[in-house]
């Protein structure tokens, strides 16, 4: 019983002095970084970063993990929010050329800045996307609006989230956007339309273990039929959070 009791005092006092979450506040201060590209805030008129890393509820000393990474837009922005004494790493998938191959050009230059010393790149299979030394030691992992493309690519999604699962520590947060497609559709639409059912969508990453905490509505557009790839209207867009127990 007193160990019990211990145990307990020792993971109270840990959430105490943990950093607090972001506020909207210091997330907006973030996204208005003078140090940002030109490119980024273009793309932040769609993605509402500011509102994303409130959400995510993101902190100071995070290890992170943002799959499908591609150029580093979310995997930048996440070392912003982790700091100096936090990391990050983008996952992308393994080209023709090898696991070797070095990152893409815009997350290469990314790296330059002194600022992301923290901000790492590896190329992983998505059905296997944690590197072995991060299992387990994982606050968050991120999927931004590809999770829809391991459909059309046949990635044994199953297997990508329970590696995800285990990758995570206990508490930790798995926060996935994506576009939304209509009900009854599931992820048959990820090569035509690039959508996918948000309630499939919750029912896969469910199996896995984790647990559905919240749901974000800042880039929902209702008027959105959900019958195109591009429409020239917004599209109505899904963020999940779930956590691991």
């Amino acid at each position: 019983m007193k160990l019990m009791i211990a145990g307990v005092m020792v993971l109270l006092a840990a959430c105490a002095s943990a950093p607090p979450t972001l506020s909207r506040d210091e997330a907006a201060a973030i996204v208005a970084s003078a140090d940002r590209t030109a490119a980024d805030r273009k793309n932040d008129e769609r993605r509402k970063p500011a509102e994303m890393l409130a959400f995510i509820g993101v902190r100071q000393g995070m290890t992170a993990l943002d799959v499908s990474a591609s150029g580093g837009y979310t995997t930048e922005l996440i070392a912003r929010a982790v700091g100096p004494t936090g990391s990050v790493t983008g996952q992308s998938l393994v080209p023709a050329a090898g696991p070797q191959a070095p990152p893409p050009a815009p997350f290469v230059e990314r790296q330059k800045n002194p600022r992301f010393a923290g901000m790492k790149f590896v190329r992983r299979p998505f059905d296997d996307p944690v590197p072995p030394e991060l299992k387990g030691k994982l606050d968050l992992v991120t999927f931004m609006f590809n999770y829809h493309d391991m459909g059309s690519l046949k990635v044994d999604r199953d297997k990508m989230n329970r590696s995800i699962y285990e990758g995570l520590r206990p508490g930790g947060m798995y926060v996935i956007a994506d576009h939304s497609g209509r009900a009854g559709t599931g992820i048959s639409e990820s090569g035509t339309l690039h959508r996918i059912e948000e309630a499939f969508l919750v029912k896969e990453v469910e199996a896995a273990g984790f647990r559905l905490a919240a749901r974000g509505d800042f880039l929902r557009n209702p008027q959105d039929p959900r019958t195109e790839a591009e429409p020239s209207h917004a599209k109505d867009e899904f963020v999940l959070k779930f956590v691991k127990p």
